[in-house]
């Protein structure tokens, strides 16, 4: 369910009237989070919808955006800055109008009393649980800059691992589209002229060249049939994935992809084992360390397999047991688990998995473009080079009559 914006007036417990907005999934939560803070609720109401140019108003924040905001604030409070004028200048700075009116925002709030976790905690879209928790155990243990180092270099870890798969899904999916791309123009544009040439000299045609004519005409024909087609099998499969058991079906497929879902797999481990050792090297508890990562595990199967170990460690078991019990994780990774519980070091130990498997990905993605580069070619050489050796077979054949 997505979030909604809401403004909120009230009074606080001396009396002072105090204004916000907070981004919640219903009213309720709006209400639940203001009687937290003994706040006297007079009004609560969704914000009215500004009109805004799409192109000039981007409200994305990334990843890379968030590492350097988190370095360069983390800078700032190592220099012993107080957090309002951090704040302030970062928001200035900003190029961003969204991530500038969030921080702005921040800063009203963090100078109106709140602490700072309770200021991002009210961004949702912006500011991950991770990040708020993380935040909240720097201010608990009076360690701010130090957690803000730790997350910035978390975060800068995290956007160089999403550039790397990216990467490698990136040049496959070129190559298909103008391989597509080409067999599709050919289909419609080229091979009709080449058809009426051959019907003019009459005669029976090789059997590829009639396949590839008849290709066409069936293109040039459903060509509206193929798109209605394609978009409702995005839209069938978009349905699929939306549901608990179509996600956790094609998180399974994906992971079992040859080459492609050793990439998934090792950049999940490096994604959770980073995650929740920043976590518990923060302060943050284990078991809310391991609730906040399976949220950010990016894979259904993986997401399972660490609420598992949850609601195991929960009842008085060790992180590693769960672990090996689902099958997911490779076994290096959960001796190393294992022998880091035993020696009260979880947090490094999970750190150095990270880095092993952050050079793992780099290894898996050098491994995909190598097999995928010849593959591509072999492709993309049948399908244009396919069309155009059936196109010139009758050609050969009429030389060959006319030669003899």
């Amino acid at each position: 369910m997505s979030t909604t914006t809401f403004v909120w007036k009230g009074k606080s417990a001396k009396g002072e009237a105090l204004s916000g907005e907070y981004d919640a999934k219903s009213q309720n939560e709006v209400s639940n989070y203001l009687r937290k803070r003994r706040i006297e609720i007079s009004n609560i109401k969704k914000k009215p919808k500004e009109f805004q140019i799409s192109f000039l108003q981007k409200k994305s924040v990334g990843v890379k955006d968030l590492s350097v905001f988190t370095r360069q604030f983390a800078t700032m409070v190592n220099a012993g800055l107080p957090l309002v004028q951090c704040l302030d200048v970062l928001g200035r700075q900003l190029d961003k109008p969204h991530f500038k009116k969030v921080v702005l925002q921040v800063m009203t709030d963090v100078e109106g009393g709140s602490t700072l976790a309770e200021a991002l905690e009210k961004h949702p879209k912006v500011f991950s649980d991770l990040y708020v928790n993380m935040i909240a155990a720097g201010e608990a243990g009076g360690i701010l800059d130090v957690i803000l180092n730790r997350l910035a270099v978390f975060l800068e870890k995290a956007d160089a691992l999403q550039r790397k798969v990216k990467g490698a899904m990136t040049y496959p999916i070129i190559v298909l589209t103008v391989a597509g791309g080409a067999c599709i123009f050919m289909l419609m544009f080229v091979i009709p002229v080449f058809a009426k040439m051959f019907s003019d000299f009459g005669g029976t045609l090789p059997t590829p060249t009639r396949i590839v004519m008849n290709l066409s005409i069936f293109l040039r024909s459903y060509w509206w049939a193929l798109g209605a087609g394609s978009a409702a099998a995005t839209f069938l499969y978009k349905r699929f994935r939306a549901t608990d058991k179509g996600e956790m079906i094609t998180d399974k497929l994906a992971l079992r992809i040859p080459v492609l879902g050793t990439v998934l797999l090792k950049s999940g481990v490096a994604r959770f084992t980073r995650t929740l050792g920043t976590l518990i090297g923060s302060g943050v508890p284990i078991l809310q360390g391991l609730e906040i990562t399976s949220r950010t595990a990016g894979n259904r199967v993986m997401q399972k397999a660490i609420k598992d170990t949850s609601d195991s460690i929960s009842q008085g078991d060790t992180i590693a047991s769960p672990l090996k019990e689902s099958g997911v994780f490779p076994p290096m990774v959960v001796q190393m688990i294992s022998i880091g519980e035993q020696t009260g070091a979880l947090d490094e130990m999970l750190s150095k998995i990270a880095d092993f498997y952050d050079d793992e990905v780099d290894s898996a993605v050098d491994a995909l473009t190598a097999a995928i580069e010849p593959l591509m070619i072999v492709v993309m050489g049948t399908m244009v080079g396919g069309m155009l050796v059936a196109m010139y077979l009758p050609m050969f054949k009429m030389s060959e009559i006319v030669g003899g």
